[in-house]
């Protein structure tokens, strides 16, 4: 099966990588020429636009910022979806909303081109190691006809179909809204117990150990409180662009999200005050600093 791959970022670069190491003949495209360097010398050809990593390829994916990168790929001038042969499968692993790929579905269908949106979760350290779970939303045949790339990128035991199309999309911003918002939560918590004089190693273990547990809690939290790593391999502004995307979809399918929208002004007041490029976690800063106190574990407590 010959690919093609658009979008080498901290996502897509690694998992780009992980294709060419599986033995795939992978075409591959980016705004920032030097982005290939490291895949052409595993094997990559470099395509000049999104439709040259199209041509005579079984299957494109994209890996993009936002639904208005995935469009412009896909439409704009040397656009891919020009490209596509019929029966080519276009598989977006970006964050997007179900509207941009019923567009170019809508024009992808009268071509015989098939559409797949499969975004992921597992940060960068999944893309390195091939363990993503991956969400993936279209017709049963086409998502098994893919399953063989799909299965090289993520865990094949956390490769899942979800629904039609559009599904994967809902289900991935489902994730990060509840990620975040445990993000919000549990830094809250955190800072008025340790500032109502708990410890904080002993405060972490009291919750865990209750029924308000969670993963974040358990793992995802660590990064900050052991390391001081607020994880900017996955930029603030980013997590704001999904928060967004998620308010905007309750907001059209009428569902009351007032939580919701708390926890996206929350992270864009942390955008405000740390800039686009610092860590999703930032958020967490927000609370140190406004109490002067550090959410650390001791080694002991770590």
């Amino acid at each position: 099966m010959k690919l093609g791959f658009i979008g080498l970022g901290h996502m897509g670069g690694p998992m780009c990588r992980n294709l060419l190491a599986a033995g795939y003949d992978v075409a591959v495209y980016d705004v920032r020429r030097d982005a290939a360097a490291e895949h052409e010398r595993l094997g990559a050809t470099w395509a000049a636009c999104p439709a040259e990593a199209g041509a005579g390829r079984d299957a494109v994916i994209t890996m993009l910022p936002t639904p208005r990168h995935v469009e412009a790929v896909l439409l704009g001038p040397g656009g891919l979806l020009d490209a596509l042969a019929p029966g080519a499968v276009w598989i977006d692993m970006s964050t997007s909303v179900p509207e941009v790929a019923d567009r170019v579905r809508a024009l992808a269908d009268g071509r015989g081109v098939h559409v797949l949106d499969a975004p992921v979760s597992g940060m960068a350290a999944g893309a390195r190691a091939g363990t993503l779970q991956i969400f993936v939303g279209g017709d049963p045949e086409v998502v098994e006809r893919a399953r063989p790339v799909l299965d090289v990128l993520g865990d094949p035991e956390r490769v899942m179909r979800v629904g039609g199309h559009g599904a994967g999309y809902t289900v991935k911003l489902m994730i990060n809204l509840l990620w975040f918002a445990h993000l919000v939560a549990t830094t809250e918590v955190l800072s008025i117990g340790t500032g109502a004089g708990v410890d904080l190693a002993v405060l972490r273990d009291a919750l865990l150990a209750s029924p308000a547990a969670s993963n974040f809690l358990d793992r995802d939290v660590l990064s900050v409180l052991r390391d001081g790593d607020y994880d900017e391999s996955f930029a603030l502004a980013l997590a704001c662009k999904d928060l967004g995307l998620a308010v905007d979809l309750a907001r059209e399918v009428k569902v009351p999200a007032e939580l919701s929208a708390l926890v996206e002004q929350v992270y864009r007041r942390a955008q405000r005050a740390y800039g686009d490029l610092a860590g999703e976690m930032a958020p967490v800063k927000l609370w140190e600093d406004l109490t002067g106190a550090p959410l650390r574990l001791t080694p002991q407590g770590a």
